[in-house]
């Protein structure tokens, strides 16, 4: 969200303060841009990862605070849920060791969490959502005890004026109520983070939303909730139910969602600001005693933090950032549609793709989103959602083709050449991409691996669903921290 809160309630006339200030951000940022003031010398990459707490049994450990006090660790962070923990790495350039160096520090980083953890009998597991989450584990008392989870939750019922409804469909049905945002702790997610140029920004976030589908479709990770097999990446569909602020009526009218693909491509990051201002009224109307304008005239960088924090309640799944670094104002495209793990090289190989290939396609003279509509980009998303690494999605020039397809013979090439322009080192580019083409080729991916497993188990053994969805998120856990990429690891 941003930043810690005080837990208060808002009146009408601090929601119309919230509106003239953001209002008046906007205006200062879109100086900002017409007068170039922004860091583009020596452009980073950044990376988090959300992760999730479990005891011996692979049940959901709600011990975040514990955890944490353990690990005491400044790069570890609280999250929605008491399970939950994230970890904000440091940015970096690409150049030849960057997502080395980012493979690194996740590896020590998290073999030492995990021995801080296991010393309060506590595991972490990186996996898109808990295969062991029951509904039961779903209440008020799930959130972190920390006053934004308690305020924002308020907020959003208070807009729904009624219980949120997860309605899944897909190889199972889930249909169940929910009468707080804990659902959407369930979620976790790997965000790659790449600072851009103003005048490149358009290009690379309309590139991060035309491959988006392809991402989630050999990165799915997902597939189960509640006990339920549901979409391969059941994440994405929960995501947008569980923080949906509109009731019926508003959907049927045509209002935007808080969790968004968009609508259309842009020509500017202002585009997705502005949209922000124009569509969506104040979840966190919190003011604070800058004044932007002023701060501006006088040479030094606001930090706009009312259009900051509004940005942070709109849950777009490529969000534009604006942020301050000694006072050096820079952008960013925030790539949020991937689950966490399995694996850390999983999460490097997958961060290899997504680097490269929005770099390939920022670079190219005619721009691949010129030659699809939006929405089929935004239709390729959801069907590789529900589908997983045996999608069929639409590409340009092609038509439908399974993904597999499509990344072996057109996009590994593209996401090698967009690796190269980084800098990134051959070896590591290779090893890399390298996971991606045996993922295609072998058609396994943490997903498929998940849903292999538990229907094994329920086939050879005598346990149920919930004691096979028990016994595979244990074997995962230790999989995953042979840190061997999840196409090789074995089946029953």
């Amino acid at each position: 969200m941003g930043k810690d809160v005080v837990r208060t309630e808002f009146t009408r006339a601090d929601r119309q303060r919230f509106r003239q200030k953001v209002r008046q951000c906007l205006d200062v940022f879109a100086q900002m841009l017409a007068e170039s003031r922004f860091d583009t010398d020596r452009p980073m990459s950044g990376l988090e990862v959300e992760l999730n707490l479990v005891d011996e049994a692979g049940d959901p450990a709600m011990r975040n605070a514990d955890v944490l006090d353990a690990i005491a660790d400044p790069a570890f962070q609280t999250e929605l849920g008491r399970f939950n923990i994230e970890i904000n790495l440091p940015p970096r350039e690409l150049g030849p060791d960057g997502l080395a160096g980012f493979e690194d520090n996740v590896r020590a980083s998290l073999n030492a969490a995990e021995g801080k953890a296991n010393s309060i009998d506590a595991h972490i597991v990186m996996i898109g959502i808990l295969p062991t989450l029951r509904h039961e584990h779903m209440n008020a008392e799930t959130l972190s005890s920390n006053d934004r989870y308690k305020l924002l939750e308020e907020q959003i019922f208070a807009a729904r004026g009624e219980d949120l409804e997860i309605n899944i469909s897909g190889a199972e049905r889930l249909i169940t109520q929910a009468d707080t945002i804990a659902p959407e702790s369930a979620c976790t997610s790997v965000q790659y983070h790449l600072q851009v140029a103003p005048e490149t920004f358009a290009q690379f976030w309309n590139a991060s939303q035309v491959i988006a589908g392809v991402q989630v479709a050999l990165g799915a990770n997902s597939p189960y909730l509640y006990g339920k097999q549901l979409w391969a990446e059941s994440r994405i569909v929960l995501f947008e139910q569980a923080t949906d602020t509109r009731p019926d009526e508003l959907k049927a009218q045509g209002v935007r969602p808080r969790v968004w693909f968009g609508d259309r491509w842009i020509t500017s990051i202002f585009d997705l600001f502005e949209e922000n201002v124009r569509y969506y009224s104040a979840l966190l109307p919190l003011c604070d005693d800058e004044d932007p304008a002023e701060v501006l005239a006088r040479g030094r960088t606001p930090q706009l933090g009312e259009l900051r924090l509004h940005n942070g309640t709109i849950y777009r799944w490529n969000r534009p950032i604006y942020d301050v670094v000694e006072d050096s104002p820079h952008l960013r495209v925030e790539n949020r549609v991937l689950p966490a793990g399995p694996t850390v090289v999983d999460v490097m190989a997958n961060a290899a793709l997504y680097f490269g290939l929005v770099r390939a396609l920022a670079d190219q003279d005619r721009p691949l989103w010129s030659q699809m509509s939006f929405s089929a980009a935004e239709e390729n998303f959801h069907v590789a959602a529900r589908d997983g690494i045996g999608a069929r999605i639409y590409w340009p020039g092609i038509g439908e083709v399974p993904v597999t397809e499509l990344v072996l013979r057109r996009l590994l090439p593209l996401a090698h050449d967009g690796l190269d322009a980084w800098g990134v080192a051959p070896d590591d580019r290779d090893r890399l991409l390298g996971i991606i083409e045996q993922r295609c080729i072998s058609g396994r991916n943490g997903a498929t691996w998940q849903v292999d497993t538990v229907h094994s188990l329920e086939q050879t053994t005598s346990v149920n669903r919930e004691q096979a969805l028990r016994e595979m998120t244990r074997r995962y856990a230790t999989h995953m921290h042979t840190n061997e990429p999840v196409h090789t690891w074995p089946g029953i």
